[in-house]
């Protein structure tokens, strides 16, 4: 059911945001998902997002492409690269998070506000143990 829910809600954020105008696969996801506001170095993403840094790699590149993220020389180490937001890039998140907003919504009307607040505590918990 994890796996059924979580397919579900991705296609509609990815739905929403390129409802907005922002076109990009779900697979981007792993980027968007993930990424610093200040920008994250490429070995961080593909960690965080339990993808090797050579697939993270490819996303990244179609993200440049798409002008979502540039690279830039990492200031507090010049031999590394950040992966940073465009503009184009924090839209699409914004449009993302408002998204989210409207699924959060959706869920408080199947679930009541007991049950939205009692379904965060027991996600919050998988995530935790799952982050150890």
């Amino acid at each position: 059911m994890l796996g059924q829910a979580y397919s579900l809600l991705g296609f509609q954020i990815v739905e929403g945001v390129v409802g907005a105008g922002f076109p990009q696969k779900p697979k981007h996801s792993a980027v968007f998902a993930q990424i610093s506001p200040d920008g994250s170095r490429l070995t961080d993403l593909a960690r965080k997002a339990n993808m090797t840094p050579q697939s993270m790699g490819e996303l990244v590149d179609e993200l440049v492409d798409m002008g979502y993220v540039v690279r830039r020389r990492d200031p507090g180490d010049g031999r590394a690269k950040l992966i940073v937001l465009t503009q184009r890039g924090r839209d699409a998140v914004a449009a993302g998070r408002q998204t989210i907003d409207g699924i959060e919504d959706q869920v408080i009307e199947i679930l009541g506000e007991r049950g939205h607040r009692e379904l965060r505590v027991l996600l919050s918990k998988l995530l935790d143990a799952t982050n150890e």
